[in-house]
């Protein structure tokens, strides 16, 4: 079986593990960058997130590797350990056939294990900034033999504040290295960075029409702020969600969020920099799992999540940045999937929402809260769908002997006793409150300046005191003039 990943110069090895993986054709950046690395260029790679760019550095950088070489050939930078992790698997995968290692390193992890691991061998190394540095300071991490450096959500990197790192690893590294940047945004400052450390590199850019997947349904609800918590309340019981993320701008927000979503019956988890690394990949393994299907996080918490069936992001907090909103956006309607990305709205915030479209180039639509009967069909719909399921695929014989015994004992009928069984089931619905929220209009974003006709002119003129048009000075009271 051939598939469009033979025309662009791959190894058959690495043509037949994408095969098996499930991919047949390429994304544009994978279709961009690819060719252009295996040629040895040095490439500026930009694509909203969930497109394929890991594939598209990682493949050129496998297939390129010396096999009996020592030492480290391949250097990918990570801003985050989720992300770095995620990276090493990818690569792993990709690089089965060629049975390549792949070591992720980043901080919470045991440095000795680290060192044992790299004295083996590994011809690959992903990993966050600061722990690689303390590694190579250490002379633990050896980068004379780096043949290929990435550096992953390059924004992220200099957003984080790990430039100094950055450019510390990469001057420890061959100068004839071919180097790799990859982003969602190209800013300036990332721009510089590829001038000084990239040898004419060329720029694929992928999807310039828009800056977010066109699969991602885009809505926002104007309110007033008081009435966040409620308005997202009615979202969680009206949206088909599977899984949700929801973003706040700092750790304390998150917390707080996470915590006033639980006491209101909806199970939720919060993602934040605070947390250990041992809390983060408990917190993420019960969102992979779907023991928790609402994470609550900030923009770094999420950094580098790849989870491909987020079906929702909500925007709790409208971000400072257009920039950052593409990265939240892009956890969602990931590998071609559906995704919904919602955002709520104040006053305020209106003038960054339009800030936000024009950087994406993406209309969001203005939409209207569900109502309180909405939620309470929706609560009723999702309790029958449960119902049936229950009833197609469920063996009912013990629940059934239960009840039997029940009319028995009490003298109640099987109907009543059913009754009650329902009541029992949705009984946590009454501890969901569904609060009044205080939405906006549309018009209200930008109100038309109202100039009176000269007709109610001429009346209000006409009913006010004719000496009310003048007031008079007090009696005594110079005037200002002449002074």
């Amino acid at each position: 079986m051939t598939t469009a990943f033979d025309t662009l110069g791959l190894c058959p090895p690495l043509v037949q593990t994408v095969t098996e993986l499930g991919y047949t054709q390429p994304t544009p950046i994978q279709a961009g960058m690819i060719p252009l690395l295996l040629s040895g260029r040095d490439v500026c790679g930009q694509a909203q997130t969930g497109t394929g760019k890991t594939a598209a550095f990682a493949l050129p950088m496998l297939q390129r590797l010396a096999r009996h070489s020592p030492g480290v050939q391949g250097l990918v930078l990570a801003p985050t350990r989720e992300l770095a992790v995620q990276v090493a698997d990818a690569v792993y995968r990709y690089g089965r056939q060629l049975g390549v290692r792949v070591l992720p390193i980043y901080g919470g992890q045991s440095s000795e294990r680290q060192h044992r691991r790299l004295a083996q061998g590994m011809p690959i190394v992903v990993g966050t900034p600061g722990r690689l540095l303390d590694l190579l300071r250490q002379g633990i991490l050896d980068l004379s033999q780096v043949r290929s450096l990435v550096l992953d959500e390059a924004d992220a990197l200099l957003q984080m504040g790990f430039l100094d790192d950055v450019e510390a690893l990469v001057q420890a590294t061959p100068v004839t290295r071919q180097t790799t940047l990859v982003s969602a945004t190209l800013a300036p400052a990332i721009r510089q960075l590829a001038l000084r450390y990239m040898r004419d590199p060329l720029t694929v850019a992928s999807d310039q029409a828009g800056r977010t997947v066109p699969q991602t349904a885009q809505r926002y609800y104007l309110l007033h702020a008081a009435s966040k918590v409620a308005a997202l309340t009615r979202l969680l019981e009206a949206e088909e969600m599977t899984r949700g993320l929801i973003f706040v701008r700092t750790r304390v927000g998150a917390a707080a969020l996470g915590e006033e979503l639980v006491t209101r019956g909806y199970p939720a988890e919060a993602l934040h920099g605070d947390l250990s690394q041992a809390a983060r990949d408990t917190v993420l393994r019960r969102f992979r799992t779907g023991l928790v299907a609402t994470l609550v996080a900030t923009d770094v918490g999420a950094r580098g999540l790849d989870i491909p069936d987020v079906s929702h992001v909500i925007n709790f907090d409208v971000p400072d940045a257009a920039a950052d909103y593409v990265h939240r956006v892009g956890r969602t309607g990931r590998a071609g999937r559906a995704g919904v990305a919602i955002t709520l709205v104040t006053p305020p915030d209106v003038p960054r929402l339009r800030s936000i479209e024009r950087y994406t180039r993406h209309p969001i639509a203005h939409a209207v809260l569900p109502s309180p009967a909405a939620i309470q069909a929706s609560r009723a719909a999702r309790f029958r769908r449960r119902l049936e399921t229950v009833l197609a695929e469920a063996n009912l014989e013990p629940a059934l002997q239960t009840l039997r015994e029940l009319s028995a004992a009490t003298r109640t009928d099987v109907m009543h006793l059913a009754a009650a069984g329902v009541y029992l089931a949705r009984g946590t619905e009454s501890q969901r409150p569904i609060e009044p929220v205080r939405e906006l209009p549309l018009f209200t974003e930008r109100p038309a300046a109202r100039r009176p006709s000269h007709a109610g002119a001429l009346r209000s003129r006409t009913k006010a005191s004719p000496h009310a048009s003048k007031p008079s000075r007090p009696a005594g009271k110079p005037s200002s003039r002449g002074r």
